[in-house]
């Protein structure tokens, strides 16, 4: 199956352009390095080929910090009903050595909360 990289970065920059307002606050915390100088990519597309080589899975991130390894996901009211799917991606992406975080929108109101679990997150050993 070929790869249509196109339509999977057509459908990240669409992304880029809806995001939730628990997802603003927090590009607007990570963005430009404001977060302890960490660069930090919004709704940023990661396609991975399966060992045989003749399929792939791609994932489009939240937030990714390339050099920590680390995706932050904002975690609507939708992720309580697809709980198999977050677990199956996060494995994936840990199995190729990227950490998630996982913050429920509701903890966004408290930003101080949110950048503890970051800042603990990008501390982590790599």
């Amino acid at each position: 199956m070929d790869i249509n990289y196109d339509q999977i970065y057509a459908r990240a920059r669409s992304m880029r352009r809806s995001l939730t307002q628990e997802e603003r606050v927090i590009w607007e915390l990570v963005r430009n390095r404001r977060f302890r100088g960490h660069k930090f990519l919004r709704q940023h597309p990661l396609i991975f080929r399966n060992p045989a080589g003749d399929d792939y899975r791609y994932y489009i991130l939240d937030f990714y910090c390339a050099e920590k390894r680390l995706c932050l996901e904002i975690d609507g009211k939708h992720h309580q009903t697809q709980l198999v799917y977050d677990a199956i991606r996060d494995q994936t992406l840990q199995e190729r050595g990227i950490f998630t975080l996982r913050i429920p929108n509701e903890e966004v109101i408290d930003l101080r909360l949110v950048m503890r679990k970051i800042e603990a997150a990008l501390n982590r050993e790599v």
